[in-house]
């Protein structure tokens, strides 16, 4: 390798204390770059020899989060070498690294829904009938876990099965119910004044809320909703590591755009801003043409030859 670069190394090594295994990262690293420059020398290249680089992994289907790595270490090269005076500029600086691919949300199956909301009706205490109306808001509204614990009373009493949320940025939209969410919701208004703190002051925080509490906010915090949820899946005999309140906000999401709702319907039920942020549900769409296209074409395949016989 050149020599600076084993002087770049050492210099992380004493300097900043790295591990052994991210010198060996960037060693690899930097090697990578000599190759794919060669023969222009590391300190003779200039912004685009790098963005040619860069453009060639990219067309070799290098991963983003590689070229991101890559061009980490050869970011603290450049600066390096521009700080002890091996040359001039900094060709790396004004380098992006390519964006990464949002990762599809996760969510449940209708069946692991099912059975998270099957095994909350089985518990009728007060915990149990708290927990099926807090199941049942989300999943037919969609509703981000803030705007869940943080219901009030007085937005449950419109006579149209509706909940008004006001959501990120003062937004707000209007969320419709399902029936089983409006008998949940109807069984746990019946036994909710039970759950009251006794203590006066957090009774009076805890009054305008549907899911009171005696914590500061008067309200069930979303970190304790989040972890009776966990409880009930493991009882259900699901991974509690797969399922929170947002994954269940990403069900309603994939679960409506899977029975044909369109995306700006759901855009605004789920109260995004902007389309482009509903658009990582797009993959439901794409996988529901490619199933009507092989189910619905005349030529597509099936198990009555029809569509040989059209063919023919």
């Amino acid at each position: 390798m050149h020599p600076s670069i084993d002087a770049f190394l050492e210099m992380m090594s004493a300097e900043r204390g790295s591990s052994a295994n991210t010198l060996a990262a960037y060693r690899r690293d930097m090697r990578d770059w000599q190759a794919a420059l060669a023969p222009v020398s590391l300190l003779d290249a200039s912004t685009g020899h790098l963005e040619g680089v860069l453009s060639g992994w990219r067309d070799a289907g290098l991963g983003a989060s590689t070229t991101a790595r890559k061009l980490s270490a050869l970011k603290q090269y450049c600066l390096f070498a521009q700080v002890e005076g091996l040359r001039d500029d900094n060709p790396a600086h004004r380098l992006r690294a390519p964006k990464r691919p949002k990762p599809l949300p996760k969510a449940m199956s209708r069946e692991e829904v099912d059975r998270l909301l099957d095994h909350a009706v089985a518990d009728d205490s007060l915990r149990g009938l708290r927990m099926q109306a807090m199941l049942e808001i989300l999943y037919a509204g969609g509703l981000r876990v803030s705007e869940l614990v943080g219901l009030r009373v007085a937005q449950t009493l419109r006579r149209d099965g509706c909940l008004m949320i006001r959501g990120k940025g003062g937004r707000e939209r209007l969320v419709p119910l399902t029936d089983p969410a409006l008998d949940a919701l109807a069984a746990w208004k019946m036994v909710r004044d039970e759950t009251l703190p006794k203590d006066a002051a957090a009774r009076d925080r805890a009054k305008p809320f549907l899911f009171p509490s005696k914590g500061r906010q008067g309200h069930l915090t979303r970190e304790r909703f989040a972890q009776l949820l966990k409880a009930l899946a493991t009882s259900a005999g699901l991974d509690a590591n797969a399922v929170s309140p947002h994954v269940l906000r990403h069900a309603f999401a994939t679960h409506l755009l899977e029975g044909g709702a369109d995306l700006r319907a759901v855009q605004t039920l789920l109260g995004h801003a902007d389309i482009s942020t509903t658009q990582i549900y797009t993959h439901v769409l794409d996988e529901r043409m490619q199933a009507l296209v092989q189910s619905a074409h005349p030529l597509a395949d099936n198990d009555d030859g029809d569509a040989v016989e059209a063919a023919e």
